[in-house]
């Protein structure tokens, strides 16, 4: 059962789920990411990967 990420409950009806990414693990696969349809906008994404990715963004738009 996929567990909401805003309030950390379970979403037991699959019609309420909504897909958010996939978070990898360390030493694993990973794991999916759902959040409730009415808690959606609750889900901020993580600051750090944000600004790792716009650095990595900004690298290769310099390179070219």
């Amino acid at each position: 059962m996929p567990v909401c990420q805003a309030c950390h409950e379970g979403i037991p009806d699959p019609d309420d789920a909504v897909f958010l990414g996939h978070e990898e693990g360390n030493s694993g696969p990973g794991w999916e990411i759902f959040a409730h349809r009415a808690h959606v906008d609750q889900v901020q994404p993580d600051p750090v990967a944000e600004r790792a990715l716009a650095r990595l963004l900004i690298a290769r738009a310099f390179e070219s």
